[in-house]
């Protein structure tokens, strides 16, 4: 679906490849960009920063939350009308804990944000989207929910789950014949500071690419969109060694089980959420 001339909703636009995405849509002639995050101040910052470019609505939403994202919806539905492209993209990451040492409020708020979130929004959407037969789902997901990584259980998890989700929803879309589509964004980590201090053997993504990529896969109706497309190497890998040996390969010799030794990463309380 052509972004220009649609109405586009950011979920975590205030920031990272959100907030880039925003300026893009905008530059591409998007008839308005609403911004959804948990943020009023951010909001506010945002949406004065890039009304410069065109129509940019901003709204608080804390996706965890089922009752905010329906107060945010029946607002943005008031003031804004019909939403053409949902764009999923809020996220956190919690830590770099070992998962026996994480506590049941980091399950729940990786979780509620991550899966639980894009769930909750995307709910309210696709029946407006099914009801007036166009619309486009994006769901930026993670390069972890396909590849587990040591110190990222929960974020693995949680990304892993959506990642199903988005692709089920996209099979029952086809097999309805619905004119509605859903594309599912895994990028490999970006450098917009929620993984900062990781120390990676592959290439960090720059969000501007990333953020490019995405938006062209939408335009381009694409059902998935791997960044970089090297990542499906890697999976290709996967099923072809044995376990050992891939553990080793890319495990140890690249790295991969090691990147999150080092992370800092943003400072985020349970009360916030970043991309």
């Amino acid at each position: 679906m052509r972004i220009q001339a649609n109405t586009v909703l950011i979920t975590g636009g205030c920031s990272g490849i959100g907030k880039i995405m925003a300026r893009r849509c905008l530059e591409k002639g998007a008839r308005q960009v609403i911004i959804w995050d948990i943020n009023e101040k951010a909001i506010a910052a945002t949406v004065a920063e890039l009304s410069r470019l065109g129509s940019v609505r901003g709204f608080r939403a804390d996706i965890s939350d089922a009752d905010s994202v329906q107060d945010a919806y029946e607002a943005t539905r008031a003031a804004c009308g019909d939403v053409d492209i949902l764009i999923n993209n809020a996220g956190i990451v919690a830590n770099n804990k070992n998962f026996a040492e994480q506590t049941d409020a980091d399950i729940d708020h990786t979780v509620d944000i991550n899966t639980k979130g894009a769930m909750y929004v995307t709910l309210r959407y696709i029946k407006d989207m099914k009801a007036r037969g166009r619309g486009h789902i994006c769901n930026v997901t993670s390069s972890a929910g396909m590849l587990a990584l040591p110190r990222m259980a929960l974020y693995s998890a949680s990304k892993w789950a959506a990642i199903g989700w988005s692709q089920s929803i996209r099979i029952e879309l086809s097999r309805e014949k619905s004119p509605v589509h859903v594309t599912t964004i895994a990028p490999y980590f970006i450098n917009t500071g929620m993984f900062d201090g990781i120390r990676s053997f592959f290439k960090i993504q720059e969000p501007e690419k990333v953020a490019q990529k995405a938006l062209r896969a939408v335009e381009r109706d694409r059902w998935y969109r791997g960044i970089p497309f090297g990542q499906h190497f890697i999976r290709l890998m996967q099923g072809i060694f044995p376990q050992t040996w891939f553990d080793f390969i890319f495990g140890d010799i690249c790295g991969l089980y090691t990147v999150m030794d080092h992370f800092t990463g943003r400072k985020i309380t349970h009360k916030e959420q970043a991309r």
